[in-house]
């Protein structure tokens, strides 16, 4: 007796196992590598703007004019270097009235954020650069300070 003949099947939708994997494996260092790109670039504005910050709060609460910018930017270096950055890279900028009362002062801290942060290896590369900027009033009523509180 004879069989009946059964169609071949064909191999239309088959993905060899191989070739799933490979890409698989693209596909996850892809994403792995661009989530590394996010975090580095949000870990540094976060240390950028904690340093402008207490540059800024460190420069305004000063006794002495003179001493008051080489305190603010230490306080931003020492800010940068606890979130475990190069204190070297960073550039700190004061502009403003100086050291008396109501006038303006503006901190601006720039630091170059890494391409990738790797575990166990640390910062790779350098992408773009993060610049933070915090303005403070000087305190009209502070003692200390010559001159009158007018502040507009």
């Amino acid at each position: 007796m004879k069989l009946p003949r059964t169609a071949k099947r064909g191999d239309e939708g088959f993905v060899a196992g191989f070739e799933g994997f490979l890409f698989g494996m693209l596909l996850f260092v892809a994403g792995a590598l661009l989530v590394s790109y996010a975090w580095a670039v949000v870990d540094t504005s976060s240390a950028v703007a904690q340093a402008a910050r207490e540059a800024v709060r460190t420069y305004v609460e000063g006794t002495n004019p003179q001493q008051a910018a080489a305190q603010a930017q230490s306080a931003a270096v020492s800010t940068l270097a606890g979130w475990g950055r190069n204190p070297q890279l960073a550039k700190v900028t004061l502009s403003g009235g100086g050291l008396q009362r109501c006038s303006r002062v503006t901190v601006t801290v720039s630091y170059p954020s890494p391409l990738f942060v790797l575990p166990f290896v640390g910062d790779v590369g350098s992408a773009i650069t993060i610049t933070a900027t915090q303005s403070q009033l000087v305190d009209p009523y502070r003692s200390g300070l010559p001159g009158q509180a007018d502040c507009p």
